[in-house]
């Protein structure tokens, strides 16, 4: 998958946003203040940190071992939650289902009003 259909495909959630907060690398995409994605867009270094639930975390790093590991960049104690996916020959559709079940997990972490709030004003 091309650097530009994972952002687009990112910034297609509702009330994804992109920011650079740590300089050029990596670009995050945020929802409400919160990262789900963290893009390393480099020939040379091309991965993505996605957030996930510790179950699917370690699924998808058992599923594919050469291609997902603990996020890299991430403590200890938060690397179960964040999976780093090297991108090259990595497949489009999980790549997409990882990217929703990212946003999934940020999402649902919010309380329920606010939850509703970001619906409503989304």
């Amino acid at each position: 998958m091309q650097v530009q259909e994972i952002k687009d495909y990112c910034m297609s959630k509702l009330g994804a946003y992109e920011e650079c907060p740590f300089g050029d690398v990596p670009i995050c995409y945020k929802l409400n203040g919160k990262i789900f994605a963290q893009l390393y867009p480099y020939e040379y270094d091309y991965k993505i940190t996605l957030k996930c639930t510790e179950d699917a975390g370690q699924f998808y790093r058992m599923a594919y071992p050469e291609k997902v590991v603990r996020g890299y960049h991430c403590p200890p104690v938060q690397q179960p939650y964040w999976n780093t996916v090297f991108l090259n020959d990595f497949p489009d559709e999980e790549l997409l289902n990882m990217i929703d079940l990212a946003y999934d997990t940020v999402f649902s972490k919010f309380s329920k009003k606010e939850q509703k709030r970001m619906l409503e004003e989304l």
